[in-house]
């Protein structure tokens, strides 16, 4: 079967989960005998073609005012302007289109869009390729694709310059998607309560990860609870609940290991301040990420957006480590509290410090969540993955 996937990010390009998630998926799906093409913007203006491990990759000019990468960092202005080109690209239709036409896939898989512009959802359907879309964020309801407002809280009363926005990309969207895929049910229910994917299947896929034979080998030291959060740092991820629960934690005998890059950095730092227990990363390898999970006795998912389904939960639990999460999104369909990790209030610091003050002196319970979180994530590997999707493309 050839399939060719749409993203507006592909490695080595990276900002976040979605990207290496297809990836995985794209190189999984040539593992099991398919052909696979993947288009992508440029990370520097100029249109090429590339192959990485057996995935053509297409990656065409960026036209837009600013790139993914710094969208987030730009004025209200420019982040205006570049919004609006993200509803309807002529040039990204043309390059999509004239690549499509030269691939001729039986099916296109659309995963995130921002930077190609919804036109790509228009050039699928014009050449009336089957059109399977995963839902990583809330891109077709939100301009800023995570329904947090300015202040960095989840956005419950949209202004009306969103609502309009929201209505166009529901008119260029919609009778244009054959299956709709997320990895949670709650991203799923809340596009279908603001009016996207009518009449349209929709299924909850969750994640796929390439299970290492050597997890579980892995031993833990408890002699210093090493506590773990990776992502983005930026206020919706819940940073800033994290390290204020932290610092009011007594023991000496623990670390606050902190992986990831993000517009509140800088902030976060400064709240870290002279406590030696809190050790800032910033941006690591994967290799040394790997290290990090295997070295850490609890991962902490704080988030007070609607996360979906972080792949550093899945991350997590494939390294034998626990992980506390934000009861909030799609996280509570990952975790089980006592079994793999334990969940808390999203935003409520004294309910995270609880739960981190029964674990860290308790080496017994936390070996006992170990041996949950690897057991948990059994079911959610890239074969299995790959197997699921198999079936939907061969539906559609």
């Amino acid at each position: 079967m050839k399939i060719c996937f749409i993203s507006n990010l592909y490695p080595p390009f990276v900002m976040g989960g979605a990207e290496i998630s297809v990836r995985r998926t794209a190189e999984g799906l040539v593992k099991a005998g398919h052909e696979v093409s993947v288009i992508t913007t440029s990370p520097n203006g100029k249109r090429y073609c590339e192959e990485i491990n057996g995935v053509k990759v297409y990656r065409v000019n960026f036209t837009n005012i600013c790139t993914p990468y710094t969208s987030q960092k730009q004025p209200m202005i420019v982040k205006s302007i570049y919004y609006s080109i993200n509803l309807w690209s002529l040039y990204s239709y043309i390059a999509v289109k004239s690549i499509l036409k030269k691939e001729n896939p039986d099916v296109v898989h659309v995963n995130n869009f921002k930077g190609l512009s919804l036109s790509v959802f228009s050039a699928v359907k014009r050449l009336k390729f089957p059109l399977i879309f995963t839902a990583h964020d809330y891109s077709l309801m939100c301009p800023g694709t995570h329904l947090v407002n300015t202040s960095g809280m989840i956005c419950s009363n949209p202004t009306k310059l969103c609502k309009f926005y929201v209505r166009i990309q529901k008119f260029i969207v919609n009778n244009k998607i054959d299956v709709a895929t997320a990895p949670s049910q709650f991203v799923i229910d809340k596009l279908k309560d603001a009016g996207f994917l009518k009449g349209v299947e929709t299924i909850k896929l969750p994640l796929g990860i390439e299970l290492n034979d050597e997890s579980i080998k892995i031993k833990k030291s408890y002699a210093v609870i090493d506590i773990l959060y990776v992502g983005g740092l930026t206020m919706s991820k819940g940073v800033h609940i994290l390290i204020n629960a932290f610092k009011e934690l007594e023991s000496e005998n623990i670390r606050l290991h902190i992986v990831g890059k993000g517009v509140d950095g800088a902030e976060f730092k400064k709240m870290a301040g002279s406590d030696q227990r809190i050790v800032i990363h910033g941006f690591v390898s994967d290799e040394e990420l790997m290290r990090l999970y295997q070295k850490a006795n609890i991962t902490i998912v704080p988030s007070i957006w609607y996360d979906n389904s972080p792949m550093v939960i899945y991350e997590s639990l494939m390294n034998r480590t626990p992980v506390i999460g934000s009861r909030i999104g799609g996280i509570p369909e990952l975790i089980r509290s006592g079994y793999n990790g334990f969940l808390f209030e999203a935003g409520n610091t004294k309910e995270l410090k609880v739960v981190l003050d029964n674990l860290i002196g308790n080496s017994s319970e936390l070996k006992r969540l170990e041996d949950g979180a690897f057991e948990s994530v059994k079911k959610y590997t890239i074969d299995e993955y790959i197997k699921n999707l198999e079936g939907i493309y061969n539906e559609i």
